[in-house]
């Protein structure tokens, strides 16, 4: 049973499940430029719960997972949980906050560092602190970034083509790299591999 409500929370993290889309929150863009796959975006600051893990790129994701999906469930100095329902509300006791896709995960010194990106209506004064040693909170800053977007599975094989895809058009473009890649999915494991939503974002200098 555990097993199932955390795949079901995960495909409503990431909008998959019917009925859970409509309630998840994504973080804002601007689009600067256009040119498919290829986009060039804007976002705005962001605030994420992150923990680093020392694996493989296809496994960093799953054994991530456990521990941020922790700390959203409560696992932190308040016992806040993290709902899969928005609007946010807050009352003085407790909260309920609308989680966000995509996942998010770039290289480390060592492994991959997962991150899930934390509701806009939060700060990192009002987000609960969590027990967990291994998750952090970081502030991101409004950042642009290249994008990739592109289907199928999420294997290491076809994360290294379209980064490389990716790094050509940044170049053609005459941008500046500014950044780590961060690969960003979805869509929860049990999504057939050809529906799969998945990107690469690479931030450039502006």
């Amino acid at each position: 049973m555990r097993i199932l409500v955390r795949l079901f929370a995960f495909g409503c993290l990431l909008g998959a499940v019917q009925g859970c889309s409509t309630f998840t929150e994504q973080p804002s863009y601007e689009t600067v430029r256009q040119q498919a796959p290829f986009e060039l975006r804007d976002y705005d600051s962001v605030i994420v719960a992150e923990t680093q893990i020392e694996a493989t790129l296809e496994e960093a994701g799953g054994e991530a997972f456990e521990r941020l999906f922790g700390y959203i469930s409560g696992e932190n100095r308040v016992e806040q949980d993290i709902a899969m329902t928005s609007p946010v509300t807050q009352t003085a006791a407790s909260e309920e906050i609308a989680m966000t896709a995509p996942v998010g995960q770039r290289r480390a010194e060592g492994g991959w560092v997962v991150s899930f990106v934390m509701p806009e209506a939060y700060t990192l004064e009002t987000l609960p602190e969590p027990t967990d040693p291994e998750v952090t909170l970081r502030a991101v800053p409004e950042r642009r970034v290249a994008v990739i977007e592109y289907s199928g599975t999420w294997s290491s094989e076809r994360y290294q083509q379209h980064l490389a895809r990716l790094t050509d058009w940044v170049e053609k473009e005459g941008l500046e790299a500014d950044g780590q890649p961060i690969w960003a999915r979805y869509n929860p494991p049990f999504t057939p591999w050809f529906l799969r939503h998945n990107e690469i974002m690479i931030p450039v200098k502006r």
